[in-house]
């Protein structure tokens, strides 16, 4: 039978917080009465972790376990248990124990009721304020005015998906905690709800401020693909077509001046600006012709649709009667 639900848990040398994990994702779903599933990743753990997680799926069939050969990070966990998932809605949280299963079934309930993405807020957080909240901080108001999709807590794990809006995403680098933002590209409704936050009772964060330089240039991956991934003529075209111009005022005043002035302008540098600027404007304008031909050819031969859609609704067809339309 096919469950409603999918819990993905990407897990990384969480081998002590487990089967508390488990115990306490049975036990809320179980008494909640709802279909589900369990989907460890193991990420290339270097402990017990797989050991354990193999041990509880023998106790459990409702737990599925996906071991990888390597560490390829928590997007590619993600992007692994999406792929595996067969509920109609999926949930996501982290294997150490910080976020609360208990809040899954509201957020589930709030995602039904008409939402397709219901994302955990951690409004009072159990972390370190200089190390893991301030950048955190930073990071939500940073991706919020880049990508127009305005959350409090972007690094939440806890989160709610309907199934169709996840398993369309081509995910990689540190993409998994931009997941709203990509979505927004297909027009979904997202919502935020506040999430109980629980201390670390095991190991240590895999997380730190070494992540910012890879998360900022994602970010920027992130903002062009929303922005100008079909149309990327249009910061191409525009951005040289300013230095064109500008590169052709310079010039054409030096020209005035040699015409009409009679200076020099041997000794100018202005003039190789000029030269520079006009230059570097129309390779940008025809990079920008290339990209465009380049997005054409992997929209067509991928039969990637430029809309999604969220529902049809139609009344009888046209010259068709009652008994043929719904027969």
């Amino acid at each position: 039978m096919t469950p409603e639900l999918s819990i993905v848990i990407p897990i990384r040398n969480e081998a002590p917080a487990l089967r508390e994990l488990h115990r306490e994702l049975t036990d809320t779903l179980t008494r909640w009465g709802r279909s589900y599933e369990i989907l460890a990743i193991d990420d290339g753990s270097t402990d017990n972790s797989f050991a354990i997680l193999a041990e509880l799926q023998n106790l459990d069939p409702r737990l599925r376990v996906i071991r990888f050969r390597r560490n390829f990070g928590q997007t590619a966990a993600f992007a692994a248990g999406f792929d595996y998932a067969r509920g109609r809605l999926i949930v996501t949280t982290d294997g150490d124990g910080q976020n609360d299963p208990r809040d899954i079934p509201a957020m589930v309930e709030l995602a039904e009721r008409g939402h397709d993405i219901v994302c955990g807020w951690r409004k009072d957080r159990k972390d370190s304020f200089l190390s893991r909240q301030l950048p955190s901080m930073v990071a939500n108001s940073l991706i919020s005015v880049v990508t127009g999709v305005h959350l409090h807590d972007y690094g939440c794990s806890l989160k709610v998906f309907r199934a169709e809006v996840v398993k369309s995403m081509h995910l990689y680098g540190e993409m998994h905690r931009f997941l709203p933002a990509i979505a927004s590209e297909q027009g979904v409704s997202i919502v935020e709800m506040v999430v109980n936050h629980r201390p670390r009772q095991h190991g240590r964060s895999n997380y730190g401020i070494s992540r910012t330089v890879r998360v900022t240039l994602d970010l920027l991956t992130l903002k062009f693909l929303l922005s100008y991934s079909t149309r990327p003529l249009q910061i191409f075209g525009l951005i040289g077509f300013a230095l064109g111009l500008l590169g052709t005022i310079i010039s054409g005043w030096l020209a005035y001046e040699r015409l009409f002035g009679m200076e020099a302008l041997s000794n100018r540098p202005l003039l190789l600006l000029g030269i520079l600027l006009i230059s570097t404007g129309f390779q940008l304008v025809t990079l920008g012709l290339l990209a465009e031909l380049q997005a054409r050819t992997y929209r067509e031969s991928t039969n990637k649709p430029t809309y999604t859609i969220r529902e049809v609704r139609e009344s009888l067809t046209a010259g068709a009667t009652p008994s043929e339309t719904f027969r």
